[in-house]
């Protein structure tokens, strides 16, 4: 299997537990990941998982090298207003990027094509590279503005995966559900896994 370079980006919606466990699939794959993550995502990472994701980027890189038992050098963790880092040109883009958890404000400002802070700015060059874009939108219900959104953002090629899990796996814990997103998104990027059974599968019935 090619490994690929995978951006993600984490902001500020309920849900962090998706991410980190896309990061710890990725990394231990042994894809190139480069991580933006919000001030937002600190807080929620703190709330949800008892997470501490330092302001100073090369900190939370070699706390997650080691949380994750990974080589250095396959990870790689930019600041929100580091503008030469290489997710903030077209020159040298990504394979893919995931906005996971993304919320609606991140969303928007991608749907509006702004580029204030690096995550916003990554997203926009995988839209005009032509590169997949995966947002996994965190909430609900969904306004008439959220949607509208996601239609322009669909409409330029990017793909709306919310997380909303399945249960035709029969999980039997909340890191079965969890799972279940994480599993998606790796097929939408390409991205071998035996996380869960696939439909139609004997082992499924």
């Amino acid at each position: 299997m090619s490994k690929k370079t995978i951006t993600i980006a984490l902001t500020g919606a309920s849900g962090m537990p998706y991410g980190i466990r896309l990061l710890e699939v990725l990394l231990q794959q042994g894809h190139q990941v480069y991580l933006l993550y919000s001030q937002a995502a600190q807080i929620v990472a703190q709330q949800e998982m008892a997470l501490t994701l330092s302001s100073r980027p090369k900190e939370t890189e070699i706390f997650l090298n080691d949380y994750f038992d990974v080589e250095p050098g396959l990870l790689r963790v930019f600041g929100r207003e580091e503008w030469f880092a290489p997710v903030a040109s077209g020159s040298n883009p990504a394979d893919a990027m995931v906005i996971c958890p993304c919320t609606m404000g991140t969303l928007s400002a991608v749907a509006a094509g702004m580029g204030q802070k690096l995550i916003e700015r990554a997203a926009d060059v995988m839209l005009k590279e032509q590169r997949k874009l995966i947002l996994v939108a965190r909430e609900t219900p969904f306004s008439i503005i959220h949607l509208e959104n996601m239609l322009k953002l669909a409409r330029s090629g990017a793909v709306i995966l919310p997380a909303n899990p399945g249960f035709y796996h029969l999980p039997e814990s909340i890191q079965d559900v969890i799972d279940f997103i994480v599993a998606r998104v790796l097929d939408q990027l390409g991205v071998t896994h035996t996380l869960i059974p696939r439909w139609g599968d004997s082992e499924q019935l």
